[in-house]
Order: C-alpha cells, then structure tokens, then sequence
C-alpha cells in the first residue's frame, strides 16, 4: 500500500499543474458538456503514458545498470526545475487559466482533449521519464503505476465534475497562488527524496 500511495502522491503533484489540459477539462466542467467523455479520455491517456513509461523503464534500466542513477538526478534536477517555476509562478501571482473556447460538439471536444494531451512535450517528461524513473526504485512497479493511475483517474472526474463549486474559489488569484505554493513545495520534496536515497 506505501508503493501505491507513493505512486498516488507523486502521480497526483505532477498532474495537478495548471496547464492547457486542465484548463481544458475545467472549462468544459464549468460548461457541462461532454464532461465524462472528456475526462475518461484524459484518464485513460495517463494510463497508456503511465504504463509505458513504467515497464519500458524497467526494462531499460534492467539493460543499462547506470541508467537508474542517471535518471533519478535527472529527475531531481526536473523536480527542483518544476517546483522553481510553480514556486515563481506563486510568488508572481496573476496566473490566468486559459483553456481557448469551448469545443461544441463531442468528436470537437475529444479531438481537442487529444491535441492537448498527445501534442504536450511535458505529457512526456511527467508521465514515461519522470514516472518511470521514480518507479525504477520499488520493487513493486505495478502497485506505483496502479496508484498514478488512480491519482490522474481521480484527479480528472474531480476536477471537471467538481468544476462548478471550485468557480467562486479560484475565480481569485490568490487560490491559485495557493495552489501553486503546494505544488512548488511538493515537487521540492520529492527531489530531495530522490538525491537523497
């Protein structure tokens, strides 16, 4: 259970960030349209990404015996990287959500939804580098992956079913500010976690 929670935890900072996707999610929860479609395909993305990124790093790394130390401090180096600009982006304040207008019809959203998740670099370096490489460290690779999954699974149904009740919260920008404080102090965390062990 302490491997699917890591994975949990680790799985839940990296995809909480504000960025396009969510943006996206949020805008069509605040709409009400197409909202499960929409995050049952975001879901399901992650769990393709996560899955690979897990066992084709685990098998890489079983090939290559330097490659687990070498992306464990590349991961460090991303995590303190990431958590810098959160931090900044927090201190800065007037962080806007910006998601474009709203897809209409539903193969306009799913397209839409796809674009931003397949097309974003960082959908890349979070889910198969990062991922795979904090998974390398547990014996249970599966129980880190399951527990990813049920983060970004979670994460996305709550956000955009939960979409209309956080409109009056983060209509502020000191919520998001918030909540870029916490991610920036998450993903310090976790690479300290990493360099250290």
């Amino acid at each position: 259970m302490q491997v699917v929670m890591a994975g949990f935890a680790l799985g839940l900072s990296l995809i909480v960030a504000i960025g396009a996707q969510n943006a996206f999610v949020l805008r069509q929860g605040l709409t009400g349209r197409h909202v499960f479609a929409v995050c049952a395909l975001c879901a399901l993305s992650d769990a393709v990404l996560i899955a690979a990124g897990v066992a084709g790093f685990g098998a890489l790394s079983a090939a290559l015996p330097g490659l687990e130390t070498a992306m464990r401090w590349l991961g460090a180096g991303f995590l303190l990287w990431y958590g810098a600009r959160t931090l900044r982006a927090a201190w800065r304040g007037g962080e806007s959500l910006r998601a474009g207008p709203e897809a209409g019809s539903l193969r306009a959203a799913l397209m839409t939804c796809l674009a931003l998740t397949w097309l974003n670099p960082h959908v890349y370096l979070d889910t198969v580098v990062l991922l795979g490489a904090v998974s390398a460290q547990y014996d249970n690779r599966v129980g880190f992956a399951l527990g990813a999954m049920s983060a970004s699974l979670m994460f996305f149904f709550a956000l955009g079913y939960g979409a209309r009740a956080l409109a009056p919260v983060f209509a502020r920008p000191a919520a998001w500010r918030g909540l870029d404080l916490g991610i920036g102090l998450v993903m310090w965390a976790i690479a300290a976690k990493l360099l250290l062990e």
